[in-house]
Formats: structure tokens, C-alpha cells, sequence
């Protein structure tokens, strides 16, 4: 390639990323003027700068504004935004409010997960013949139902919150379990999948062995070596007044933790999530300052650009009525899993059937996170393009049927939030309180 090409290659690739900023802006806007996450906004932008819409239009306008030169430039940017998501992922999770709620968030979890991820094998067993092939090599049954059950297990926790939050509900009973449950449910979703890849990338049982192994070496040296001498770091940086380095040692610190994690044979935002969760989270205003805002609006930057190219791999289009069938059953068994494995636990712990419902129905909840696992899959050949389009559509669905249902379930809380500015604000039990409540 000549240094004009290239230049050229470039100059396309920011002409790209400019469409997608103001397209992922413009639905993002829309989405919470009705009442919805600006996830679900930035999601259907990718899917229709994609073959679904833009792609229909003359002039292959999808190719035009994302030539396949350019995909792989797209997806380094994507996938640093992905990098950046997960590590703040992992330096929220609330371990003191996952302790005070063991019961009641245990129980809730593992119904969560357990119940779509049985149900999700089941149906991957049904469409196994259908897309057992990917890319001319065959997938094995063990590989792809293992996949597709803890792919329809997982709760997206970031956009749970932000649901939670601007419906008022984040510190009432339900809002506490369903979130902390969420948060607990996405480590052990993060570590079900880190399993699967090690099963889906080894070569035979030694292979996986020794990932299990390395993996298991990786861990310790996270918890042992890498967060004491964080904390000492942070703490000197701290003394010294040089905490506005913070944000760019944090990110090559990520960086190096997700490669390594690559290397081992797990993905890498396995590593960016374990390196955010051994992140010290003293002095915490400092560190949100200093460290997680840079982070989180860098991330917001280019996050939208995986959105563009996950869209780019979504064909609704190109979809057959046997695969609306297939996306009917897996809506099927995603939402009965959380509504059942969410719910129940919850009515056992005290909580009304309008309650538990509600628990069930935010479990529901999968949004990005849901993404990146699918984008997962579809990187390692597990799923082909039909099914990884119909589990875009089931994460999208899921996700944007919470707003709606919340009213229904919660009408005098959001009839609370609603009326705020123009009445007395009512106090909120705090998490404390609601932990005594559940276990009582």
C-alpha cells in the first residue's frame, strides 16, 4: 500500500467514525425521549448504517461510508472503546452491597443465570443442525450450546443502572436486589464465558488444561502482585500531587492486562474487566476525578464506533421466516428464564408478585453487554451471520421492553418521579434498610 493509499484509507476511516458519532448522538436522543437507555439508540444506529438499511438503498451506500479496507481500522478503534467500557465495569461493582444482600442476591443470581442459561442450551440443541457450519468449518455441539446458553444468561448490569436511575427506582427494595444481583451475575457471567472461549480456542483437552491453568496462574497474580502495588501506586501518586497521570497509566495498565489475557487464549476484555476490578477504589473521589470520568468519556468516544461495526454483521433483511421462528424461540426461553429465574427467588424473600415481577423483568435487562458477547462468538466462529443477527435482535428487544413495562409495575414510584419538581421529594430507604427488609 502507498503512503497516498494509506493517507486515503485514513482520511475515509474519520469521514466514517463522524457519520457514526452523529448518527449514535441522533438516535441516542431519541431513545430517552421515549423512555428508553441511550444504548438501545446507539444499537439500532449500527444496525441501520448496516445491510439492513443502508445497505438496501442504491448505490451500496454501507460499503461506501465502511469499505472492508477500512473495517479493521473501525475495529481497533471499536475494540479500544470496548477496553475502556469493561475496565469501568469492573471498578463499579459495589462488593460491600453484594455482602450486605448475600441471601436474597445469591438466590437471585443463580436463578438468573442458571435457569436462561439450561433453557438457552435447550434451544441452542433445536438450532444446532441449522447452523452448524460456520464459514465452511463445523462448530462443535458442545462449543455452540454452551455458548448460546451463558450468552442468554447475562444481565447487562451498566445499563440496568442507568434504567434504574432514571426511573427513580435505584434504592428501593427491588432496585437494590435486582442491581446488585445484576452487578454479582456479571462476574460469574464474565467467568462462565472466560470458560466457554477457553473451551471454544483450545486444541484438545491438554490445550485447554493449560489455559485453564494459565488462566487460573493470571488470577493470583492479579489478586497478589498486581493490587498491592496499584494501591502503592495510587497512594505515592496520591502524596505526590501527580494524580492527573492517573487516567493514562490506568489505560496502559488495562492495555497490558488485556493482552496478556489474549495471550493466555481468553479474550481481552477479560482483562480489562480483572483489571478493573483489582483497581483500589481509595480515595474514591479522587480516583473518580482523576481516573474513571477521562475514562468513561473516552470510552463514550468511541464505544459507538462497536456499535457501527456489530450493525455492519446484522442483516434483518437477509432474514427467512424459519429464522423469525428461530428468533421467536430464543425471545421465548431469554425472557422466561429471567422472568422465572429472577422472580421466583425473589417472592421467596418476601417480596409481592408485582415485586418479583419487576426483579425478573430488570434481569431481562441485556443491552451492550449482551453485544460484546455475541460479538465474541461471531469473532470465533461459533455463531454464523443468521444467528448472531437474531440474538442482536433478542438483546435489543429485551432491553427496550423494560422502560415500557416499568410503569406498569412500579405506578406510584414512577408517579413519584414524575411529579418531583413539582412536589415534596419523598425519601428512599436507604440500601441498609433494604437489606433488612429482604431479609426479614
Amino acid at each position: 500500500m502507498t503512503p497516498h493509499q494509506l493517507e486515503s484509507l485514513q482520511a475515509t476511516a474519520i469521514a466514517g467514525i463522524a457519520g457514526i458519532l452523529i448518527a449514535g448522538t441522533a438516535l441516542a436522543h431519541l431513545a430517552r425521549r421515549v423512555r428508553q437507555p441511550a444504548v438501545i439508540g446507539e444499537i439500532t444506529a449500527g444496525i441501520l448504517l448496516g445491510p439492513s438499511l443502508l445497505g438496501l438503498l442504491p448505490g451500496d451506500l454501507t460499503h461506501r461510508l465502511f469499505p472492508d479496507d477500512v473495517r479493521p481500522l473501525l475495529s481497533m478503534v471499536a475494540q479500544l472503546g470496548l477496553l475502556l467500557f469493561m475496565f469501568t465495569v469492573g471498578w463499579e461493582l459495589d462488593w460491600a452491597s453484594m455482602r450486605r444482600r448475600k441471601s436474597s442476591v445469591a438466590a437471585v443470581t443463580a436463578g438468573s443465570i442458571l435457569t436462561p442459561l439450561i433453557l438457552g442450551m435447550g434451544v441452542a440443541a433445536l438450532l444446532y443442525h441449522n447452523h452448524s457450519v460456520v464459514d465452511g468449518e463445523k462448530v462443535p455441539m458442545t462449543s455452540f450450546t454452551l455458548y448460546l446458553g451463558v450468552s442468554m444468561s447475562i444481565t447487562a448490569f451498566p445499563v440496568l443502572a442507568r434504567i434504574l436511575k432514571d426511573n427513580g427506582i435505584s434504592r428501593t427494595a427491588v432496585g437494590a436486589l435486582a442491581l446488585t444481583s445484576a452487578a454479582f451475575g456479571d462476574v460469574l457471567a464474565w467467568c462462565l464465558l472466560a470458560a466457554v472461549v477457553a473451551v471454544v480456542t483450545a486444541s484438545g483437552p491438554t490445550g485447554f488444561t493449560d489455559t485453564l491453568w494459565m488462566s487460573a496462574g493470571y488470577g493470583a497474580a492479579m489478586i497478589v502482585v498486581v493490587r498491592p502495588l496499584l494501591a502503592r501506586a495510587v497512594t505515592r501518586m496520591v502524596r505526590r500531587g501527580s494524580g492527573v497521570h492517573l487516567a493514562t497509566l490506568v489505560t496502559a495498565g488495562l492495555l497490558l492486562s488485556a493482552y496478556t489475557t489474549s495471550k493466555i487464549g481468553i479474550h481481552p476484555i477479560f482483562g480489562a474487566f480483572a483489571f478493573g476490578l483489582v483497581m483500589p477504589r481509595k480515595p474514591h473521589v479522587l480516583l473518580e476525578e482523576r481516573m474513571l470520568r477521562p475514562l468513561q468519556h473516552a470510552g463514550e468516544l468511541m464505544l459507538p464506533v462497536y456499535f457501527i461495526v456489530t450493525g455492519l454483521s446484522v442483516d434483518i433483511a437477509d432474514m427467512s421466516p424459519t429464522a423469525w421462528g428461530e428468533l421467536a424461540l430464543i425471545l421465548c426461553a431469554a425472557m422466561c428464564g429471567k422472568l422465572l429465574g429472577g422472580g421466583l427467588p425473589a417472592r421467596s424473600f418476601g417480596l409481592s408478585w408485582r415485586e418479583s415481577t419487576g426483579v425478573g423483568v430488570l434481569m431481562n435487562t441485556r443491552g451492550l453487554t449482551e453485544l460484546i458477547i455475541l460479538g465474541v462468538g461471531l469473532n470465533l466462529g461459533v455463531l454464523d451471520q443468521t444467528l448472531f443477527t437474531e440474538m442482536v435482535l433478542m438483546a435489543l428487544i429485551t432491553t427496550a421492553m423494560t422502560g415500557p413495562l416499568l410503569p406498569h409495575l412500579f405506578p406510584h414510584r414512577l408517579g413519584l418521579v414524575a411529579s418531583r419538581h413539582t412536589a415534596s421529594v419523598v425519601r428512599m430507604p436507604e440500601p441498609a434498610e433494604q437489606a433488612t427488609d429482604l431479609a426479614g
